[in-house]
């Protein structure tokens, strides 16, 4: 058992043992051991059982007593301060700053009754203790951490610092997971040596030589067989910060570019001017080789190797000259060249047979780089002809004559067409003299349109030796002009020419009338023959893939500002091609017809009085007339039928107010989801999208519309049609069985209700 005592000295409660009666001896003991040991406790000077002076005995117990001048007085212990009785606090000696107490780089610290010095990290106390008081000339000194061995590490470099110190990399080493200055002790940062590892490739290129990755390693390199380097440096070095120069070498491949050009020569097939390439070379046509090399190679130093061919013109003679159809020569030059054009200078003389004299005499200049050239002169009748021919570019050449013997007039006249609708002819000399009148007669055919006639007539008269008449002829079209003299003698002849397609485009100012009409201007100003034009017509249908309508015919009309309507489909994208026959120059127009109401689907009016109104039935109607978006069922009082309009009550549903007086929209079903045949019961109390079927009042006459909405192109269509007629409306067999079904739940609920009562 364990009680709690008082010291009587100290004034402090202890915790002793508990003493029985028999122990009381002992007790005396113990008190009187604990007062000697107080007495040996107390100040120097004062002996143990003296009496204790009043002011030592107030002294604190970090203070001591002291006498002066007779008097006693309580002095605080060294590292104190205070009044020695009351109080004797703690003096901080670090308060006045470490640098003061300590000296320099050193921290100040402060205990009870005293203090101590530490030197700061990175220097260390002269007499080589932890801790120091500054009384005995002890002072902080830098450490000099370099003179621990490998302080950096291998390859590093120290560098002592005041109070501290730095570690660098040496020549050929780099810092490894840090940067410089670094601290292995702090930071972990080591030197590893500078590998700059395996060097850069080069496109083309490869590495001569051995190498090595260190710093300041080089390499070498070569440009690959058919390459070469267009700089003038091909090495590359390791640098100090552990990566390869960028190389300068840049391998080109070798191209000699296009061959040598060699006059009067050119190249054979294609070719290639990479490295080592050959190619072949011949004359051009007119010239052979007089010797040297047909080939040339393309060489390691990027150029091809100097050419000796040298191609000298052949000789150019006129040969196998020969005359046909009486005034036309024909000739062939040897040897030719297809891609020259020649020269000739034709000298033209004729002679009469009863005269002496040139009654016919020319000279006519010709241009061909044909290799069999023919030319056509115009000479007179019964005359006999000299005809030299002589090439004068590019060189001269020696003459050729030949001799024509033309026939006596038999009053035909030779006429020549040129420029297409122009005629020319040659009048016989003897009657230049005097003026000649001449009878045209036109007319005009087209093989594609029966009842085209061009048909004309006029008089020529012209002194003029070689006439010319141009005729104003329409195109594509089959022309049979008759020439006849008005004296005599009689000559005449007989043209036919065919025109060719017009130029330009006959059909101009097109325009769109009342969305399927088309109207246009006739370019051409003729009189009012008729022209005929080509339509070609597709319709598609972007909403509809598998309509694909495709229309061609003909019209043929005089009039200069034609039109013509179309037979096309509503909601329907068309593209137009009108051509005019006689240009083949077609016109594309694109007309957009707008959609009309949409078709009435397959139904069955039903009508009903006083008995329910069975399942409404629909097929769904074709996108005939544009795309069908809908199907309204509306309900509306059977009065108002007469009245009702097609667009009226778009969303009226039965909650709206007026619904009973105006009618409502029942139900609405998508064209997209009815895949065939719609079924729907009146009043089955579902909704149909965002309308309620509700039941029809009891005793009530109502009208059924069914209303079908097409949109397309920002154009809205509707037809309507009365499905059903309801006269003295009741139940319909969903409404009845609801009934039925709520009255056996209702007699259900008061049977249960009565068996509870009992």
């Amino acid at each position: 058992m364990v009680r709690e005592g008082r010291d009587p000295w100290r004034g402090v409660y202890s915790n002793g043992p508990f003493l029985l009666q028999g122990q009381q001896g002992c007790f005396s003991l113990l008190l009187l051991l604990q007062l000697l040991l107080v007495q040996l406790l107390r100040p120097a000077g004062r002996a143990l059982g003296a009496p204790v002076s009043g002011v030592c005995a107030t002294c604190h117990v970090h203070a001591t007593c002291q006498q002066r001048d007779g008097k006693e007085s309580c002095i605080c212990n060294y590292g104190f301060v205070g009044n020695g009785i009351t109080q004797c606090h703690d003096k901080d000696e670090c308060q006045y700053g470490a640098t003061v107490v300590c000296g320099n780089k050193t921290s100040c610290h402060n205990t009870l009754g005293g203090f101590y010095c530490v030197c700061l990290e990175g220097y260390r106390a002269t007499n080589n203790n932890k801790t120091f008081i500054p009384n005995d000339g002890t002072f902080c000194t830098d450490l000099n951490e370099c003179e621990v061995p490998d302080t950096c590490g291998p390859g590093g470099q120290c560098i002592n610092t005041p109070g501290s110190y730095e570690c660098y990399c040496k020549n050929g080493y780099l810092p490894q997971n840090g940067i410089q200055p670094f601290y292995p002790t702090r930071d972990g940062t080591l030197c590893k040596e500078i590998d700059c590892g395996t060097p850069p490739e080069i496109p083309n290129g490869y590495i001569i030589g051995k190498y090595t990755s260190r710093l300041g390693g080089q390499v070498n390199y070569a440009c690959k067989e058919g390459f070469y380097n267009d700089q003038k440096e091909s090495m590359t070095t390791c640098t100090a910060d552990g990566t390869w120069e960028t190389p300068k070498i840049h391998c080109q491949e070798i191209k000699c570019g296009s061959p040598p050009v060699i006059q009067h020569a050119i190249l054979v097939g294609n070719y290639s001017s990479n490295l080592g390439s050959i190619v072949y070379y011949t004359c051009v046509d007119g010239f052979e080789s007089t010797g040297g090399n047909l080939t040339s190679l393309c060489t390691a130093e990027g150029i091809w190797k100097k050419n000796t061919l040298h191609c000298t013109e052949k000789k150019t003679s006129i040969t196998n000259v020969f005359v046909f159809n009486d005034t036309c020569v024909k000739w062939r030059v040897s040897p030719g060249r297809e891609d020259l054009k020649m020269a000739y200078l034709i000298h033209i003389q004729g002679q009469q047979r009863d005269r002496t004299e040139f009654v016919h005499e020319d000279l006519l200049n010709f241009t061909t780089s044909s290799q069999e050239p023919e030319v056509c002169l115009h000479l007179d009748q019964g005359t006999n002809y000299t005809v030299t021919i002589r090439i004068t570019f590019p060189r001269l050449s020696v003459p050729v004559t030949v001799r024509i013997q033309t026939a006596d007039d038999d009053g035909s006249l030779n006429v020549s067409i040129f420029n297409e609708t122009c005629l020319k002819w040659k009048r016989n000399p003897r009657d230049i003299a005097e003026k000649q009148i001449y009878q045209f007669q036109v007319l005009g055919q087209r093989q594609y349109q029966n009842n085209f006639y061009h048909e004309t007539s006029f008089n020529f008269t012209t002194r003029e030796r070689f006439p010319e008449v141009c005729l104003d002829l329409y195109p594509r079209t089959y022309y049979t002009i008759n020439i006849t003299t008005m004296a005599f003698p009689k000559h005449s002849a007989h043209i036919i020419i065919a025109t060719p397609r017009s130029v330009k485009q006959i059909i101009s100012n097109i325009s769109v009338l009342n969305e399927t009409c088309l109207r246009w201007k006739r370019n051409m100003k003729m009189d009012d023959s008729e022209e005929m034009y080509l339509f070609h017509i597709w319709g598609r249908r972007g909403y509809q893939k598998e309509f694909d309508q495709e229309v061609s015919f003909n019209l043929t009309t005089g009039s200069w500002a034609p039109e013509v309507c179309l037979e096309l489909y509503p909601g329907t994208n068309y593209t137009v091609n009108i051509t005019a026959a006689s240009s083949g120059l077609p016109v594309v127009v694109s007309l957009m017809t707008q959609i009309t109401e949409p078709p009435i689907p397959n139904i069955e009016f039903i009508a009903v009085q006083g008995d329910p109104l069975p399942a409404l039935s629909l097929r769904k109607a074709e996108d005939r007339n544009g795309p069908i978006s809908s199907y309204q069922v509306l309900v509306l009082p059977l009065a108002l039928q007469s009245k009702f309009l097609c667009d009226s009550i778009q969303n009226t549903t039965f909650f709206t107010n007026d619904s009973s007086t105006k009618g409502y929209v029942a139900a609405e079903f998508l064209a997209k989801d009815i895949t065939d045949v719609q079924e729907i019961s009146l009043g089955d109390r579902l909704y149909y999208g965002k309308f309620y079927n509700a039941p029809l009042k009891p005793r009530s006459d109502y009208c059924i519309i069914l209303r079908i909405t097409s949109e397309w192109n920002q154009v809205r269509r509707q037809s309507c049609v009365v499905w059903a007629e309801v006269k003295d409306s009741s139940f319909s067999l969903l409404q009845m069985m609801g009934v039925g079904l709520g009255s056996v739940v209702a007699v259900v609920i008061l049977v249960l209700l009565s068996f509870s009562v009992v």
